[in-house]
């Protein structure tokens, strides 16, 4: 839980990334065998900390590096008066962790790196569970974190946070890691599961710390998606662990208070009075479903306007199928395939299962049943996910049992 903290802290008293990692597992493995020994220190996290310093000092020892940092080093560890260190003055732990997040989330970085080093040294996950939620071997995975490392060390990214000038478009790298994190959670985008709860919460716990180290606007707005996003999480999959769709779901067993925070977050983004940002409106359109009491209840209107919105703002293919879909639901069905198909003609989405699988529900609707199975067989033949794809057989057999 603090692992976080204590790596943050060594890296601002140590200034290498890299190290504060090693130091930070070198003081665990000597408190493993201490606190068998000796019982848990009142201040656990000070204790790490401190044998963390010291493994820092035997380092530089090692390296002949008696310079001023050396002497620095040396001389604080010989005081113990309570606070007069300070490197480790208590006060600086949470803007260590925020500088941990903008260090590990730093554009030089590609993006399967920023998620795996964040995962590891700020949510504190091991290689093996990294591994195990991505599905790809715990070599790569390490790879990933080893050569991000570098980087960070080549490109000399130095441990803070940046300045209030660059901290916009730093804070939007970091927030995209995090909701990244999440949308896999969400939507597992390989293997067996429909979702990955425990991915989805630890990027919940991310964006939580988030928040409270930066209040910006936009980072209340991802934590307010996220929180009414998994608020559903209760009800889309069924006892068997296969998916529910949004209309098939039984309300009652959403989170109402995931729904409370969320809302609260959102109204905090919106106090702002600088307009929402793109996560902000996601999670407006998420509290609109979770205010409805069905489907058919929910204010779709409203909704499509959310999504004009948000393609003026944020422009992507997916946002513009998502206000197809929108739009069907307020103006029906028709309205819906032409924008659809507006898309195919356009090229966009080519080669994912998104475009027919949605233009296959739609046509259903609209009951020509032969052309929406097509369309379907064609998603089907499309989908990456076993997950997804046994949501697609289960519409096909409705269709045509129906």
């Amino acid at each position: 839980m603090e692992s976080a903290r204590i790596v943050g802290a060594l890296a601002r008293y140590a200034g290498d990334f890299a190290l504060a990692e090693d130091l930070a597992q070198e003081a665990l493995a000597e408190a493993l065998v201490s606190w068998a020994v000796d019982g848990v220190p009142a201040q656990p996290t000070g204790w790490l900390l401190t044998v963390g310093r010291r493994r820092a000092i035997d380092s530089f020892r090692r390296r002949a590096a008696r310079d001023d940092r050396y002497a620095l080093l040396a001389r604080d560890l010989e005081e113990t008066q309570p606070g007069v260190d300070a490197l480790f003055d208590p006060g600086a732990i949470d803007d260590d962790v925020l500088a941990l997040m903008f260090v590990s989330c730093h554009p030089v970085l590609s993006r399967e790196a920023r998620i795996a080093l964040t995962l590891r040294v700020v949510g504190g996950l091991t290689s093996d569970e990294i591994a195990r939620a991505f599905l790809v071997p715990v070599p790569t995975i390490q790879a990933r974190i080893t050569r991000a490392k570098k980087t960070l060390s080549a490109a000399r990214v130095p441990f803070a946070v940046p300045e209030p000038a660059e901290r916009g478009e730093r804070l939007g790298s970091v927030l995209q890691v995090v909701y990244l994190i999440f949308s896999e959670g969400s939507f597992a985008s390989t293997g067996d599961t429909w979702m990955r709860t425990d991915l989805a919460d630890e990027a919940l716990r991310l964006a939580r710390v988030l928040v409270r180290l930066a209040p910006e606007p936009e980072a209340f707005g991802l934590l307010a998606l996220m929180e009414l996003t998994a608020a559903r999480f209760p009800a889309r999959m069924d006892a068997d662990g296969e998916p529910v769709l949004l209309e098939d779901q039984d309300r009652r067993l959403w989170d109402t208070a995931a729904i409370r925070r969320g809302r609260a977050a959102l109204a905090h983004a919106a106090s702002a009075g600088r307009g929402l940002g793109a996560y902000g409106l996601q999670a407006s359109i998420a509290e609109c479903h979770a205010v409805a009491s069905s489907v058919a209840e929910t204010d779709w209107n409203r909704i499509v306007l959310l999504y004009d919105a948000l393609a003026q703002l944020a422009p992507s293919p997916v946002v513009e199928l998502n206000r197809a879909v929108a739009v069907a639901m307020a103006d029906g069905p028709a309205a819906g395939v032409a924008l659809v198909d507006a898309m195919i003609e356009r090229g966009e989405l080519a080669g994912s299962s998104l475009l027919p699988a949605t233009r296959g529900e739609l046509l259903a609707r609209l009951g020509r049943r032969d052309a929406a199975a097509a369309a379907l067989e064609e998603a089907l033949a499309l989908s990456p996910s076993p997950s997804e794809r046994t949501a697609i057989v289960a519409k096909l057999d409705r269709l045509r049992s129906g």
